[in-house]
C-alpha cells in the first residue's frame, strides 16, 4: 500500500504523542513492506528526505511566524500536496486545523482519520473557538471513510452524537524493561521518596486540584511536576505552589529519563479529563507507576480497577491520608502491566491499523 501520514508536526518525534505515534507506525508499515510518506513542518530539525526507510515530505509551515493561523496554512500544505500524488491510505492524525480542507483530498485515496479527543471541551479554548472545534469535529465525521477512536468513551461519543461508528484502536507504549537508579542523581531525587506529576499545563489536566490537594495532605515526600511552566498558566502555577514539598522540573522530552523517575516514584498523579487514550497514562503504566487517577470515563475504560481515583483536591488530600504502598498496590502495577502487553503494546496498535488499512481498501470498515 501507498500510504500517507499527516496532521502532526513530523517525524523523528521532538514534540508529542501524535508524532511518536506517526514515528512508530509509519517504521513498523515500512518493515512490512509498505510505502509510507510522513509529512513534517519545513521548520522541523530533521531535514532529510528520508528516516530508516519513511518518505518524508517537507511543507511549508509558516506557524513559527503567525501563530495558530499558520497551523491551517501548514495542513492545507499537506492537503494540497496529496493531489500530485496516488496514495492508497490517507491518515489523519486530529482534526482541529486540517478538516476544514478535508473536502480538498483525493477522492481516489481512502481518507482514515483518528478522532483524538473531545478538543472542544478544552477550557484553555474561548467560546468561539470552542464553537469552531465543533464544528471540525463535524466535518471529520463527514469527509472521513473511517473513523478510528481512540478510547471507548470516544467511540460512544461519535455513535451517540453523529449516530457513527468508529473503528476503537488505542495508543500504544512499550513496557519500560531497564531502571537505572543513576537518573535520580542528576535530579536529586530518592528512590519511592517522591511523587510525580507529568502533564501539558492546561486547566483540565487538573493539576491545580493535584497540588492544592497534595498540599492538604499530611505527605511528607516530594511532589515533582513536569511540564512546561513557562506558559501564563505554568507562571500562574509556579507562584501559587512555591513550596517546599512541589518542585518544578519543567520540561522532559527524553523519554528514557521520563520513564525512571516513573519507575522509582512512590505515586503518579494524572489528571486529565479530556480526550481519548493518553500517552502519558500508557508510558506512566508501562513504567511500573502506581496511580491516582482523575476520576472519569476515559481514564476509568483503561485502568479499570488498577488505580485511586479523586475528584477534587478534598478527595485526593484524604485518599493520600488513608495510602500505604502495599502488595495489593504491586498487583495493581503488575495488572497494568498486563494491560500494557495485552491491549496496549505497540506492536499489537501498529498490527491494528496495517489490518484496517488493509479492510479499508476492499470493504468499508
Amino acid at each position: 500500500m501507498r500510504i500517507a501520514i499527516f496532521g502532526t508536526r513530523g517525524i523523528p518525534n521532538y514534540y508529542g504523542g501524535f508524532e511518536q505515534f506517526a514515528q512508530y507506525l509509519s517504521e513498523y508499515l515500512v518493515k512490512k513492506g509498505h510505502e509510507v510518506w510522513v509529512y513534517n513542518g519545513h521548520d522541523h530539525p530533521y531535514k532529510e528526505p528520508k528516516w530508516n526507510g519513511v518518505n518524508i515530505i517537507h511543507a511549508f509551515n509558516p506557524e513559527v511566524w503567525v501563530g495558530t493561523p499558520g497551523q491551517f496554512i501548514y495542513d492545507l500544505n499537506c492537503v494540497l500536496d496529496t493531489r500530485k500524488r496516488q496514495f492508497d491510505i490517507i491518515l489523519q492524525l486530529g482534526y482541529t486545523s486540517s478538516s476544514v480542507w478535508n473536502w480538498l483530498f483525493p477522492k481516489s485515496s481512502f481518507l482514515l482519520t483518528n478522532m483524538d479527543g473531545l478538543e472542544w471541551k478544552r477550557s484553555k479554548y474561548s467560546k468561539p473557538v470552542q464553537r469552531f472545534l465543533r464544528y471540525a469535529e463535524k466535518l471529520a465525521t463527514k469527509f472521513s471513510d473511517c473513523l478510528v477512536a481512540d478510547s471507548i468513551g470516544i467511540k460512544t461519543y461519535l455513535k451517540k452524537k453523529y449516530n457513527q461508528d468508529s473503528v476503537y484502536i488505542p495508543y500504544g507504549a512499550h513496557v519500560f524493561e531497564s531502571p537505572d537508579e543513576v537518573v535520580l542523581e542528576k535530579y536529586q531525587l530518592y528512590k519511592n521518596d517522591y511523587s510525580i506529576l507529568v502533564a501539558r499545563f492546561e486547566p483540565e489536566n487538573n493539576i491545580e486540584t493535584i497540588l492544592d490537594g497534595y498540599l492538604k495532605s499530611n505527605v511528607d515526600k516530594l511532589l515533582v511536576v513536569i511540564g512546561n511552566d513557562q506558559t501564563k498558566y505554568g507562571v500562574y502555577l509556579k507562584e501559587k505552589f512555591t513550596n517546599d514539598k512541589i518542585r518544578f522540573l519543567g520540561t522532559i522530552y527524553d523519554l528514557q529519563i521520563l520513564n525512571n523517575l516513573r519507575y522509582y516514584s512512590y505515586v503518579y498523579f494524572h489528571g486529565h479529563s479530556v480526550g481519548g487514550t493518553n500517552p502519558s497514562l500508557l508510558e506512566a503504566m508501562a513504567s511500573w507507576a502506581f496511580i491516582f487517577a482523575h476520576d472519569n470515563i476515559f481514564n476509568r475504560s483503561i485502568l479499570d480497577n488498577d488505580a485511586i481515583y479523586f475528584d477534587s483536591s478534598d478527595s485526593l488530600s484524604q485518599l493520600l491520608n488513608q495510602f500505604d504502598k502495599n502488595e495489593k498496590s504491586y498487583e495493581m502495577v503488575k495488572s497494568n502491566i498486563e494491560k500494557i502487553k495485552q491491549v496496549y503494546s505497540w506492536d499489537n496498535v501498529n498490527y491494528q491499523y496495517e489490518c484496517l488499512m488493509k479492510k479499508s481498501l476492499t470493504d468499508l470498515c
